[in-house]
């Protein structure tokens, strides 16, 4: 029996390696790809996707670590965003699984648990931001991504994560 829960347990860890591996993989290809496609792969929402991959598909203690260490690893490789930004960043992610933790049990939602808390989480980055702004420690636009791909992204990764949960819970 402690034989096959050590293998369930192995595996659970290749599993989360294989994701965190590509999920900094594909944050420092980003740039490349951005310039690839001539688009600015950042309106998708690339480090709030990786949240929701590492949410789903690993544990809650690694969506964590990948809240908080992708945009200061994003910032190391390319460094893009600047640093405060990355700092604003993680600090956006980490309020939003807080958010989504807290409000999981209450709404037994999962589609309206993350929509709730990506929006909450998206409120607070924008108000900090703003006041970054107005006392001129951060030199940005108060909204870089156009709102309409920020609510696709929402409703995106809030279905993803109700059609994830509806089927593994068949």
């Amino acid at each position: 029996m402690e034989k096959a829960l050590s293998v369930i347990d192995i595996k659970s860890k290749i599993k989360t390696y294989l994701i965190d591996f590509s999920l900094l993989l594909s944050i420092y290809f980003l740039p490349a790809l951005s310039h690839l496609f001539a688009f600015p792969i950042y309106y998708l929402d690339p480090m709030r996707i990786a949240l929701v991959v590492a949410l789903i598909h690993t544990s809650k203690k690694n969506a964590y670590i990948i809240a908080i260490t992708l945009p200061l690893f994003s910032f190391l490789i390319s460094s893009h965003p600047q640093i405060l930004k990355s700092f604003l960043l993680s600090t956006e992610l980490i309020i939003n699984l807080g958010l989504f933790f807290f409000l999981k049990d209450k709404l037994k939602n999962v589609f309206a648990t993350l929509f709730i808390s990506i929006v909450i989480s998206k409120v607070i980055y924008y108000f900090l931001k703003f006041v970054l702004i107005y006392f001129a420690l951060l030199n940005d636009k108060l909204f870089s991504t156009p709102f309409y791909f920020q609510l696709i992204s929402v409703f995106v990764l809030s279905s993803y994560i109700y059609i994830v949960n509806r089927t593994s819970s068949k």
